[in-house]
């Protein structure tokens, strides 16, 4: 048997081999030569980054091929993975927007150093810088979109390095963490039932986040309602797919373990007052009902150089899902435009 399936594998390699001199069989449908140059992945790229604690790669996948738009996606969390992006590719590979999956270190395919350490926006910065590298990504073409903890990152990354973006997208991400916990403490707390709201402030209170009766109450009187707006049976399988496979570790760290503002290492973070500085084209992105204040989010918009405001009246954090039909053509218009070289104020 051995020997059968020696000789199954030596004939595959020799009709395998890539004899120029061989002709191409009737009917075969041609292929770019270029594509041979080296084996294809499927847009796949794992790049290796260096950190303060030695290298690790990253797991990045190119969908579509458009030189002049590229899109890098930072996911939200922070640890949540790439793949509640999915949404992406149903709207903006038809509209030949090319975009790229990226799992941050720490997140889904990529490297997890589980060393709490690691979670640090600086160093979060230069990692982009070191993916945009990596990945060719220049003034030119370059645009970034940063969701929820992916906003704060693209701020962050913008503020050092603009001049190596096109565009720049926040979705659903305030400039100010500060604000942001008052915002929950003072707007979305008070629409809970008293009751309840009291209930999930007594496990808080004790730190006991590990309660089932925590999320019992917060996925129908706050996920449902804040996070994403679909009926719970109906939340898509991407979407479920990613936060099942969150890094709580850096999630806890960065964020904190209440889902009311923010307690981890980002409690202070507040660029409000930097916002000037960004001189790049850039859209923020709010929904009515998000976690996020939307009247901060369209101020924003005002205090960078060269901005735009969208909202999705139907929306909550997640709008790319739950108030798409004005998500992706505010977006879409967004991305035309700056390409188109237009103003983009309005």
């Amino acid at each position: 048997m051995k020997r059968m399936l020696l000789g199954f594998l030596l004939i595959g390699l020799f009709s395998c081999s890539n004899n120029s001199d061989t002709p191409v069989a009737a009917g075969a449908t041609a292929i770019d030569s270029s594509l041979f140059k080296e084996v294809q992945t499927g847009g796949i790229k794992v790049i290796k980054i260096e950190t303060p604690k030695g290298p690790f790669n990253v797991w990045t996948k190119r969908m579509g091929n458009n030189p002049k738009i590229r899109i890098l996606l930072l996911n939200g969390g922070p640890g949540a993975t790439h793949e509640y992006f999915e949404c992406f590719e149903s709207f903006l590979l038809p509209q030949d927007i090319e975009f790229i999956y990226y799992d941050q270190l720490g997140c889904g395919l990529s490297d997890n150093p589980k060393d709490t350490s690691m979670w640090d926006l600086p160093r979060f910065v230069e990692e982009v810088e070191q993916v945009r590298k990596a990945l060719g990504l220049n003034k030119d073409n370059f645009y970034l979109l940063g969701h929820s903890w992916g906003g704060i990152l693209a701020m962050q990354y913008a503020l050092k390095y603009q001049d190596n973006l096109k565009g720049l997208i926040i979705s659903n991400m305030m400039s100010s963490c500060p604000l942001y916990g008052k915002y929950a403490q003072d707007v979305l707390a008070p629409q809970f039932d008293p009751k309840i709201l009291d209930t999930i402030r007594q496990i808080e209170a004790k730190k006991d986040f590990d309660n089932p009766k925590y999320m019992e109450l917060l996925t129908p009187h706050f996920y449902a309602k804040h996070i994403c707006r679909l009926p719970l049976e109906q939340w898509p399988e991407p979407m479920v797919r990613s936060f099942n496979k969150m890094n709580h570790s850096l999630y806890v760290t960065m964020q904190g373990p209440s889902e009311f503002g923010i307690g981890g290492n980002l409690v202070n973070w507040d660029v409000s007052k930097e916002l000037p500085k960004i001189k790049v084209p850039t859209l923020t992105i709010g929904g009515t009902h998000d976690t996020m204040d939307p009247e901060h989010m369209k101020w924003m918009s005002t205090q960078v150089q060269h901005g735009r405001y969208l909202l999705c009246p139907n929306g909550s954090h997640m709008s790319m899902y739950d108030d798409q039909a004005h998500y992706f053509p505010g977006l879409i218009e967004f991305i035309k435009d700056v390409d188109a070289g237009k103003e983009v104020k309005r």
